[in-house]
């Protein structure tokens, strides 16, 4: 099968499908799950930390292992897009559960919770590490692969998107009472609901959409103690495995205390355009900057390819998530009243990180190469376990930070917070995303699979494939 081949704008927007419907659902967990365990179903910030921290000891298994699986699959489909066919509906009826508010103690909420959070990050372990690896065996072709990326970021920014700027409409609209409340139990589950659908019916539209063209080196034996010693030895992973750990966090703090920090900290408010006043509840306000802050991602992904043509993946990479850690800094010192100056840095914080995560992906594609040139195995799957481990560790120390902190600083839900809770959830958005985004710099400088190497990697790949 040809795999240096140039993949059609159809087969693109096939493939950029599957991550619109798992970004929905990474954009409510990363966004809206910590908020709903804490002022919906009542559970406290601290329990909630410390429950994304014990549960990510069996996950941190689970994306190796995925990624294992997926290696050893062997169907007429291919190896990784069964899993999107098959996998979607379990994935959408988990999301709803996740997301639903049985009544029960406190103690049977928490177990609740415990059991349908890991059931939730397992299926989406199950249907994400195939569908990243997915890109690793469309093509071998390095700027198709970039391309591909930036597809697969587009789809991811724009199921974001979808989210942010309906998620609390919908929530109201199906949360609406006859006494004029919101039942925001409801609301939610319901919202989740329309949220499930589309997830799946897109991971189906990606599974018959694209195709795989890439086969790993039929002469070598799958073994798996050969794959992990080779994956002990591959430098480039282990150095974007930090980097993504750490970028994860620099997002998944910004997502997660968005909310938090326009419900207790920026308030309604009562703007004036053009000489008439208009006024904005902390929900719009926070759906709004959600709503900018990924439409700005998506120009990011946009620019993405052309400046890393320009100056390579790693000096793109580097550049950008250093300016949207050190301008994440600056966000700590605005204040309630400042709100242009409050969008306008998350307009510019958000094109630098948004250029960030297709560079991710189409670095993981090398690195896969590498372990092929270096082993004389792709482990394809294996590798790009690592992308949804990242995605999950980075989420997970993120949102325990956050609980932690959260509970640490006297946070009580639905209530006034005291002047440390307010300050805890400022310097969370701001400095200490930015501390992560610089580690994620530090590791990156020290990644070298850089344009010339990767070029003669992919020479040799070329003629080692024709002699199998």
């Amino acid at each position: 099968m040809k795999s240096n081949v140039f993949i059609s704008l159809r087969e693109k927007m096939a493939y950029g499908a599957g991550d619109f419907a798992s970004s929905m659902f990474w954009k409510l967990f990363s966004m809206f799950l910590l908020f709903f365990y804490t002022d919906v179903f009542g559970i406290s910030a601290a329990a909630v930390g410390t429950m994304f921290l014990v549960t990510r000891v069996w996950d941190a298994v689970n994306d190796p292992v995925m990624g294992i699986i997926c290696d050893r699959t062997q169907t007429r489909w291919g190896k990784f897009r069964p899993y999107l066919l098959f996998l979607a509906l379990p994935f959408a009826i988990i999301g709803v559960l996740t997301f639903t508010s049985p009544d029960l103690t406190s103690s049977g909420k928490l177990v609740y919770a415990y059991v349908t959070y890991s059931l939730m990050m397992m299926i989406y372990t199950a249907v994400n590490v195939p569908y990243a690896s997915l890109m690793g065996v469309m093509t071998s072709n390095i700027e198709e692969r970039t391309s591909l990326a930036s597809w697969r970021l587009i789809g991811a920014f724009a199921g974001g998107l979808l989210v942010t700027a309906s998620a609390n409409a919908l929530i109201d609209y199906f949360g609406e009472s006859d006494s004029g409340t919101t039942d925001f139990e409801t609301g939610y589950q319901y919202t989740i609901m329309v949220f499930g659908v589309l997830a799946a019916s897109f991971f189906v539209l990606t599974f018959l959409g694209t195709r795989e063209r890439l086969e790993a080196p039929k002469e070598k034996n799958n073994s798996l103690k050969e794959d992990l010693r080779n994956l002990s030895r591959n430098m480039p992973w282990f150095i974007m495995l930090g980097a993504a750990i750490c970028n994860n966090i620099f997002n998944t703090l910004r997502d997660g205390t968005t909310l938090y920090y326009f419900k207790y900290y920026i308030k309604d408010q009562t703007l004036s355009f053009f000489g008439t006043e208009y006024d904005f509840s902390q929900g719009a306000l926070a759906s709004a900057y959600l709503s900018v802050w990924v439409g700005t991602n998506i120009l990011g992904v946009i620019l993405a390819k052309p400046l890393s043509a320009r100056i390579g993946k790693k000096k793109a990479f580097l550049y950008s998530i250093l300016v949207s850690s050190i301008l994440s800094i600056a966000f700590f010192f605005l204040g309630p009243d400042q709100l242009f100056a409050i969008f306008a840095l998350n307009v510019f914080i958000g094109i630098s990180a948004g250029v960030v995560m297709p560079l991710l992906w189409a670095m993981y594609a090398d690195i896969a190469d590498y372990s092929e040139w270096k082993n004389g195995k792709r482990s394809t799957g294996l590798i790009f376990s690592s992308s949804s481990m990242s995605q999950k560790f980075g989420w997970t120390i993120g949102g325990a930070l956050t609980g932690w902190m959260l509970s640490y600083l006297g946070f009580e839900a639905n209530v006034e917070q005291t002047e440390s809770s307010v300050f805890g959830i400022r310097l969370m958005i701001s400095v200490v995303a930015g501390v992560a985004g610089i580690l994620a710099a530090i590791f990156v400088s020290r990644y070298k699979l850089d344009g010339a190497m990767m070029e003669k990697i992919q020479g040799e790949l070329s003629i080692m494939r024709k002699n199998n």
